[in-house]
């Protein structure tokens, strides 16, 4: 299968097992899936995918949450916290305010660690115990080792986690400690102990669990699949946009995996696949940058920064990946400031659905493309947001209002009540 929307169909190869394998997508080689430990492609270095000798259709899937499309992933079981059907909200003043046919968010955060990132290492870390790997590691701007470390506890295995030193929010960092992991803070950014990771996990002294792994990917697809049979059940059709945040591109080329995995199944058309529609914070944005100018190379930004810490990455490893993605569907990227980032934080939470910032660059990035006509009015939009509000508590309350001081009486409360007006923002 190429990465085209229109794929051949597989030969399945000699080295598959029980019909699966990895192929890179770059020379097409192909590798057993579980005999040795790999993340990329022995011959070429190009990144890999799982590929299936079957491919499953709707009427395949039995159960709830990730393990539900089990029949769509390399194997038949997980180490698993229940991770997956998460909520699809209907925001009805969002969507009225941008004038759309419909919008509806898909919250990520409320998955068991708080991010999108457990439907990864529930596949991941299964996948590792199948290799007999003893010790994980990853680098991570905060939702990565939060996830992975709950989950290599649950699989009673090691984990490391290397994060930059300050630029990790500290709900995060306190997940990753109390679910047991080893915290190494690296004096740089995340591309530089994505590099550290890398080295130490070609040296076999750990086994990777970063987006690069292939496997991690096929748990994150199963948000594509969540997302479609929603809004079939819902509006007897399919989106015709998936607006996402983007820091290392694993959503977006898990995404896209998933809707050409359908499309070869037969289990939905070519004007079914929505628009994969990519958002970044300004200060961190080599994907938009890559669209704008038509390239098919990512240029790596050694210097980033943005409120929105989840996605303040400078090398998105599945660009290679994901802007075909983006192409295919004819979606498009676009960045959004800090600014703009808070406030689609503050339009969710007058929802009710509280976010971190970096979950909130999908609905600004909404509003700006809707702003410039790029997003018509007759379309029906999921916007993914990627991690809760609880991830990053200084930023809510920075987001917030401030307490307000009032004497410890009820006449003291009231008269505060009816006295001064609220302060704003």
């Amino acid at each position: 299968m190429s990465l085209s929307l229109s794929p051949d169909e597989p030969a399945v190869p000699n080295d598959a097992t029980d019909g699966v394998w990895l192929e890179c997508i770059d020379c097409s080689e192909t590798f057993a899936p579980f005999e040795d430990v790999r993340y990329t492609c022995d011959a070429c270095d190009g990144l890999l995918e799982v590929r299936y000798a079957d491919l499953p259709t709707f009427d395949d899937f039995e159960g709830r949450g990730v393990w539900r499309y089990a029949d769509a992933l390399p194997l038949e079981s997980g180490v698993t916290t229940q991770e997956g059907a998460t909520p699809l909200y209907e925001v009805p003043r969002l969507e009225d305010d941008l004038g759309l046919e419909a919008v509806r968010i898909k919250h990520e955060g409320m998955n068991p660690t708080g991010s999108f990132k457990d439907r990864g290492m529930t596949v991941g870390v299964a996948v590792a115990k199948e290799l007999g790997v003893d010790r994980l590691a990853c680098a991570s701007t905060g939702n990565t080792s939060a996830a992975l470390a709950a989950y290599g506890s649950r699989g009673g295995m090691q984990t490391l986690v290397l994060l930059p030193a300050g630029k990790v929010a500290a709900g995060k960092v306190a997940q990753a400690s109390l679910h047991g992991a080893r915290i190494l803070e690296v004096d740089g950014n995340f591309d530089a102990c994505l590099d550290i990771v890398q080295e130490l996990a070609a040296e076999g002294e750990a086994y990777l669990l970063n987006s690069l792994n292939p496997f991690r990917l096929e748990g994150q697809k199963t948000i594509g699949l969540e997302i479609l049979e929603a809004f079939r059940d819902d509006y007897g059709t399919f989106p015709d946009r998936i607006v996402l945040p983007v820091g290392n591109a694993g959503n977006t080329a898990a995404l896209y995996k998933a809707f050409r995995e359908l499309l070869q199944a037969g289990a939905i058309d070519r004007e079914d696949v929505p628009k994969l529609t990519g958002v970044q914070a300004a200060g961190a944005a080599p994907m938009v940058e890559a669209v704008e100018n038509g390239s098919d190379e990512v240029r790596r930004w050694d210097d980033v920064e943005t409120r929105a810490t989840a996605i303040r990455i400078g090398n998105p490893v599945n660009a290679p990946k994901a802007l075909p993605g983006i192409r295919e569907t004819e979606g498009t990227a676009i960045a959004v400031s800090d600014e703009e980032i808070t406030e689609a934080q503050r339009d969710l939470a007058g929802e009710g659905v509280g976010v971190e910032p970096a979950s909130a660059a999908s609905v600004a990035g909404l509003r700006k493309l809707r702003a410039e006509g790029i997003v018509t009015e007759d379309e029906r939009v999921a916007c993914l947001t990627t991690g809760h509000l609880l991830k990053d508590p200084d930023a809510a309350a920075a987001a917030g209002d401030d307490p307000e001081p009032v004497p410890a009486t009820t006449e003291g409360v009231l008269e505060h009540l009816t006295g001064e007006s609220r302060p704003g923002r």
